[in-house]
């Protein structure tokens, strides 16, 4: 299981510490919560002397997974900062989390930004979530009910229910442990793909407004007016991003979706690398998943013709004739 020469001086740090705060990335997604109210419960349940707090904003559709907490700035003088799942540091929810005695990071995207003092970065693993759950085996600290739901929601978001090709056989092992702890997989499908009629009705636009180049990349422009339109939010519009990924011929994908005074855009990929791309738009990520951010629309004719040019001369391995 877990592998890291850090992990032994990070549960060090924990045991030392009185005050531990838990900070993730802005605009939270089930992997980023899910780790973050996970590794609080199992550091709670081993040192209940120990005053840990989950740190950030929350977003609507997943408070089902818990409450973050308010923390005063003068907290981190001594404290532990945990940050999880946040490769860097501008994308850190939170403007004090820098600022703790020690700072600590526990992330599986690509190590750009190692903004901590001590750190704990694997790629080849499928979530920050993952990371925990061997994490706390390496610790010998045991998990329940709680965290164990926490934990696989948080792995069930970034594999796309097993789906993405980052679920690896690893990934599975460490499912089955948490599934073994009883937790209702049932109760966290529904809460985690549950949709409301606006959103609904705004997918039915993303689904008939696809452009599709010649080399295989998939668009969609969802600006101001569209949400307008549908009374939608950002957020709900940019978690609709893979619901056209199954279109046959489709490399990767890119969304497009206005917020305020800039666009978010939120990439995709079936094969073709694409993060570096995403590091052209301040911007990056995971070779198959990645964000980036325009300021205005006529960058995305940009956006779309350096994915053409990644996309172009990928083909599919064993693809059925």
């Amino acid at each position: 299981m877990a592998h890291w020469p850090e992990a032994a001086s990070i549960k060090q740090a924990i045991e030392e510490a009185k005050t531990i705060l838990i900070h993730r990335h802005v605009r939270p997604d089930p992997d980023a919560l899910g780790s973050q109210l996970g590794l609080k419960r199992i550091i709670e349940r081993a040192y209940p002397e120990k005053d840990v707090y989950v740190v950030g904003g929350i977003v609507r559709d997943l408070e089902f997974l818990g409450k973050m907490e308010h923390v005063e700035p003068e907290m981190y003088d001594e404290a532990l900062v945990l940050v999880l799942d946040t490769a860097n540091h501008e994308r850190i929810d939170g403007p004090h989390a820098l600022k703790g005695k020690r700072v600590v990071k526990i992330d599986h995207h690509p190590d750009e930004d190692p903004y901590a003092t001590q750190q704990i970065v694997d790629t080849s693993v499928s979530s920050t979530s993952e990371m925990i759950a061997e994490l706390a085996e390496a610790w010998g600290l045991a998990l329940d009910e709680e965290s164990a739901f926490l934990l696989f929601a948080g792995i069930v978001g970034d594999t796309g229910r097993f789906q993405f090709r980052n679920a690896t056989p690893r990934t599975f092992e460490v499912a089955a442990k948490l599934l073994s702890f009883g937790i209702d997989t049932g109760r966290l499908y529904r809460q985690m793909y549950k949709t409301d009629l606006a959103t609904l009705q705004l997918q039915g636009y993303v689904l008939q407004n696809v452009h599709v180049t010649d080399a295989g990349v998939g668009y969609v422009k969802i600006d101001a007016d569209v949400l307008r339109t549908f009374h939608a939010t950002p957020e709900a519009a940019s978690q609709l991003v893979n619901s056209f990924s199954g279109l046959e011929g489709l490399k990767c994908w890119v969304m497009f979706v206005e917020n305020k005074d800039e666009i978010r855009v939120r990439i995709r990929s079936k094969g073709p690398v694409i993060n570096e791309v995403a590091k052209r738009y301040r911007g990056g990520g995971h070779q198959m998943a990645a964000g980036a951010t325009i300021d205005k629309w006529e960058e995305m004719e940009d956006v779309i013709a350096a994915l053409d040019e990644v996309a172009h001369p990928y083909t599919f391995e064993n693809e059925e004739s």
